[in-house]
């Protein structure tokens, strides 16, 4: 069974930065980072192949956030930068087909 380990999630002010990790126990095709805010569904913000080629944002994030992989460390990674109040959400890491890990929450303070 694979297991994934999130960390990084933190407090930050508006228009502040925070690096989000992803650790696997194993070797993972597609990884994909969601997030799911109180009360919201959750919802898609970044995928990567198992290469690290083709990254794919939504619209949200675009221009903001990046994801990438070490492929190594079986390690994918969310570089968040000017971070806004409506980023607040606890953030998962998914990898293909269907494994999750246990979530970090990132608040983002106006």
């Amino acid at each position: 069974q694979l297991q994934l380990v999130e960390s990084g999630g933190d407090f930050v002010h508006t228009g502040g930065s925070l690096r989000l990790s992803c650790a696997a126990s194993g070797f993972t095709y597609r990884m994909s980072w969601y997030r799911q805010a109180p009360g919201k569904v959750r919802e898609l913000v970044a995928s990567i192949t198992s290469a690290g080629s083709t990254p794919t944002y939504a619209d949200f994030v675009k221009g903001r956030f990046t994801i990438s992989r070490d492929t190594v460390k079986n390690t994918v990674y969310l570089q968040m930068s000017s971070l806004k109040p409506e980023d607040t959400a606890v953030y998962y890491c998914k990898a293909w087909p269907n494994y999750w890990g246990q979530g970090t929450q990132v608040t983002v303070s106006s």
